[in-house]
């Protein structure tokens, strides 16, 4: 078990030098193999900011995905949070498993923990995906449930934060659609997404202010 070590009641970002140590903590543990693997279902399908040298479709059983990660730094502020994925138990996701370059992967590895472990909402897990070529481990990241950024609210919140939110990495909207459309051009439909685009359908932009006309 990582050391929890988010202070503040805003769950702020680790800083760098604690985060490096918890990565440390894990690989003592989980030394990463010659071939590492990564399972990508949410925004490391269009921005996996790694040295990638295959891709596969794939498959995983026992997780599904949620907008359980309540994002105050990526895609939100502590004042108006944000919506991101993450996987939960249940059902069976389909993604892609991405190859990570060999001569990279440390940093790389480096990198996707700093990226998706800024607050240690994840669980990183080694999972069975089943791919067109046969089955590969590779590493994903869960959502834990005990974890105080992890929600679980129903499609219309969820569309109402996603529509309104805008973190460090930009508008939670922006990572929304981009995975929408990574998702569609890979041919995977899923029930939670088209669930909340139908309620982001039904938001109406702010209306600019108009002059009251002088009847008189």
């Amino acid at each position: 078990m990582l050391v929890n070590a988010i202070n503040g009641p805003h769950m702020n970002a680790l800083s760098d030098s604690l985060l490096l140590d918890t990565l440390q903590q894990y690989l003592d543990s989980n030394p990463l193999p010659d071939e590492l693997w990564v399972f990508a279902y949410g925004s490391l399908l269009w921005n996996p900011e790694m040295s990638i040298v295959e891709t596969r479709h794939g498959f995983v059983d026992g997780y599904e995905r949620g907008f359980n990660l309540l994002s105050t730094v990526h895609r939100g502020t502590p004042e108006q949070p944000g919506l991101v994925l993450s996987l939960r138990e249940g059902g069976c996701c389909e993604g892609v498993v991405l190859k990570v370059n060999p001569e990279t992967k440390m940093q790389d590895f480096t990198n996707l923990w700093r990226r998706e472990m800024v607050t240690l909402f994840y669980q990183p897990r080694w999972c069975e995906v089943s791919t067109p070529k046969g089955t590969v481990r590779a590493i994903t990241f869960v959502a834990d449930p005990e974890h105080k950024q992890f929600v679980d609210f129903d499609c219309h919140t969820v569309a109402e934060m996603i529509y309104r939110a805008h973190g460090g990495r930009g508008p939670n909207i922006d990572y929304f659609t981009n995975t929408l459309e990574h998702l569609a051009s890979l041919g995977i439909k899923d029930p939670l997404f088209e669930s909340v685009a139908r309620y982001l359908g039904k938001i109406d932009a702010p209306q600019p202010a108009t002059e009251t006309l002088n009847m008189a």
